[in-house]
């Protein structure tokens, strides 16, 4: 699932996603003070524009130049609140301990020896911010989908979780129903969430 992948998928479709925030996230972050975010595979956007509508200040990650485009011409009055910006985490890490919060929601990354890219998302968490990784229950998709892609060959939240070390604090860490129905043509009725604390 290159950078041609999703651009393609994004181009063949008027709007992909709901528009609207994650479910877990609007759950899990809104008892947050504003800070500095990290919105990882930010897609169209709804997350970072509602980040940045309650006071954050956003730095939005896709590997897709079609969606960050999409999602810049959706909030042009946040061009102050949010930077829209195109990255491949397997190629390029963020910046270290820069965020109070880094999100990603349902972000297919590829389990890797080494862990080298999960590596550098969890070190991008400033100490005292708020990791929120989120995955879809692998019950509910199939071993391997249409498209060949294996949802297993990738990071799961709660293998994330097994990986912190002693600089972390795990709040949450389980499987819970959506909060909003599934993507179309898809049976997600689960969610599984990570939510831990950065303690230095």
């Amino acid at each position: 699932m290159d950078a041609q992948f999703w651009d393609d998928m994004y181009r063949g479709a008027d709007q992909l996603m709901s528009g609207n925030p994650n479910g877990v996230l609007v759950t899990e972050i809104t008892d947050l003070a504003p800070g500095r975010a990290l919105d990882i595979g930010c897609g169209e956007g709804a997350d970072a524009i509602w980040l940045a509508r309650r006071g954050w200040q956003v730095t939005a990650l896709d590997i897709s130049r079609a969606a960050l485009d999409r999602a810049a011409a959706a909030a042009p009055d946040l061009s102050d609140r949010v930077v829209w910006t195109r990255a491949d985490l397997a190629v390029t890490p963020p910046p270290a301990a820069a965020f109070d919060l880094v999100s990603a929601q349902y972000f297919p990354l590829l389990r890797r020896p080494g862990h080298t890219a999960l590596r550098g998302l969890l070190d991008a968490v400033a100490p005292g911010g708020t990791l929120l990784f989120v995955g879809h229950d692998l019950a509910d998709v199939p071993a391997r989908m249409e498209n060949g892609v294996v949802p297993g060959d990738y990071y799961q939240p709660g293998e994330v979780a097994g990986l912190l070390g002693h600089d972390w604090t795990v709040l949450v860490d389980e499987t819970r129903p959506r909060t909003a129905s599934a993507p179309p043509g898809t049976h997600h009725t689960n969610d599984t969430v990570l939510r831990a604390r950065r303690l230095r």
